[in-house]
């Protein structure tokens, strides 16, 4: 009799965790949710051995807050949370209310920044080991199923102390927690999100980084290239504000940078070399011409097509030239 209840109590227990394995999705990780102490831009930022860990792992939205929901993830938490902290409750109070009410909560991770910088992380005991968080000032770190429990505190230190910019500092947080360990599974997916410490009504506006590594050997290392891409192609987009404004010398300004950041990428270069035929520098962007359509016709076809609505303000004659 006494086996047959030490069983019972075993199977219940077998099938509570299995219930929260088959509706809740597997996102064993570590993360970090922070606010930039400078502008007030929140952050978070997360890589897991599970695919695609962006997805349901890390939530924001600007003028509100970050969250990450991870472990057996209740995804809930992420929509649900960010119309808590919209509705001006803390994230304390939005954490101690989502964990109250979810009955699966010892299988939860769960951390909340909202818009004013407070902090607050929850781990549930039946988080798979090691399994840990720690708050600081404006941040909050957390992992389960880690190599070791060296992990979360890596973060938290290589965090306050990294001197880049917010984004790098976030991104200096992951690395850190890989180099002592990481996830006892591997590396497979990363993301990273920055939203505007208000909103602009805008939302295609207020993301202002919104970065996925869904499928990689090195998630990290493809999130940092990455990175680096959206600081280039920022630099084209203010290009091409600055021709809109007929503002030439800020645009060569800001396509020459785009190109010394990416001395390979052929549009980057193209528009530099448009750039300086319109300031009227064609020793400079012949050359640029003529290597670009070396590489890729295809730039020679176009170019003609950016006479008409002002982009390439050239004679015929300069055109010919450029073309020749």
């Amino acid at each position: 009799m006494k086996r047959l209840f030490m069983f019972l109590i075993i199977l219940t227990s077998l099938i509570n965790a299995q219930i929260f394995k088959t509706d809740s999705p597997l996102a064993h990780t570590y993360s970090i949710v922070a606010i930039d102490p400078e502008t007030g831009d929140m952050g978070v930022a997360v890589q897991s051995h599970w695919f695609s860990v962006g997805t349901i792992v890390s939530w924001g939205e600007a003028g509100v807050g970050v969250i990450a929901t991870q472990s057996f993830v209740n995804a809930s938490f992420g929509p649900h949370g960010l119309e808590l902290l919209k509705s001006g409750l803390t994230a304390k109070e939005v954490l101690d209310k989502l964990i109250s009410e979810d009955e699966g909560r010892e299988f939860r991770q769960l951390a909340i920044l909202d818009a004013k910088g407070n902090v607050a992380a929850f781990t549930g005991k039946n988080c798979i080991q090691p399994a840990g968080h720690i708050t600081g000032k404006g941040y909050s770190v957390q992992a389960n199923l880690m190599m070791n429990d060296k992990v979360w505190p890596a973060m938290s230190k290589a965090f306050e102390n990294s001197k880049g910019s917010f984004a790098e500092r976030i991104l200096d947080a992951l690395d850190a927690a890989q180099k002592v360990g990481g996830d006892i599974r591997g590396k497979q997916s990363a993301a990273l999100l920055i939203v505007r410490a208000k909103s602009t009504g805008k939302v295609w506006e207020d993301r202002l980084i919104d970065l996925r590594v869904d499928d990689s050997n090195e998630p990290l290392k493809e999130l940092r290239r990455l990175y680096k891409v959206h600081q280039a192609y920022q630099h084209m987009n203010n290009g091409d504000l600055a021709v809109e404004k007929n503002d030439m010398n800020k645009a060569m300004q800001e396509y020459s940078t785009a190109m010394k950041m990416f001395p390979e990428n052929l549009e980057m270069k193209f528009w530099t070399a448009v750039a300086l035929a319109n300031k009227g520098n064609l020793e400079k962007a012949l050359p640029m011409f003529k290597e670009i359509f070396k590489k890729d016709k295809n730039w020679k076809t176009l170019t003609p097509r950016l006479i008409p609505n002002g982009l390439l303000t050239v004679d015929e004659n300069t055109l010919k030239e450029i073309l020749k």
